[in-house]
């Protein structure tokens, strides 16, 4: 990865990091739901999160043709369909309606898919790859935002998610072994990435296959 990639991407994570500890300061809930500040802002930040993913795996679809891509884009569409019904069920505004491919409200997720998206056009295993940086991306904010709620059906949401991310990055991972190419954690520990790695696909309430 370049070093101005590895930047871009700590910039990104030091961001999130900054907005979950401010949601983590404000406990109390607005008077039009049920939900807490911190809640709200979770579910806004990952239904943006989850569109950048399905944005830049639509555009690598289109690029290379590569079947994971067309398969996890539509995961990822039922990704945001799960996160969006929350958004309805609490009244909260939804940041990414109306928006196009490669349109965000947030602008660090903005800059992100621009810088992941010029990455992956470079070639096939570049794609890949970037497919790969974003479910490690994606399965530690999930692990983050889990923090940030005790209500069952967003806790059972974000793990449904989870569940699928990891077999999204192993099915992107798998790819890379089949070119040759070996795949190294940059968002997990080494400990975590490997477990997922090394255990089957997951299935059940959350399945999202690839």
């Amino acid at each position: 990865m370049k070093k101005s990639m590895i930047s871009l991407v700590l910039l990104f994570a030091g961001t999130v990091g900054m907005q979950l500890s401010a949601c983590n300061k404000k406990n109390g809930t607005d008077t039009d739901s049920t939900l807490t500040v911190a809640e709200k802002q979770s579910l806004a930040f990952m239904i943006e999160e989850e569109k950048m993913a399905f944005d830049v795996y639509t555009l690598q679809f289109t690029h290379w043709g590569i079947t994971q891509f067309q398969n996890i884009k539509e995961s990822e569409n039922r990704h945001m369909a799960s996160v969006r019904s929350l958004l309805s069920k609490y009244g909260v505004p939804d940041p990414s309606a109306g928006n196009g491919i490669g349109v965000f409200s947030n602008g660090v997720i903005s800059q992100l898919f621009l810088q992941l998206s010029a990455k992956a056009d470079s070639s096939d295993w570049q794609a890949l790859t970037v497919g790969a940086i974003i479910e490690e991306v994606d399965i530690r904010d999930l692990k983050e935002q889990l923090h940030l709620s005790n209500k069952q059906d967003i806790r059972q949401v974000y793990e449904n998610l989870m569940r699928g991310s990891r077999n999204h990055l192993r099915a992107f991972v798998e790819q890379l072994s089949f070119r040759g190419i070996i795949y190294q954690p940059s968002y997990l520990s080494r400990e975590e990435f490997d477990a997922i790695i090394n255990s089957p696909k997951e299935t059940g309430s959350g399945r999202n296959a690839n």
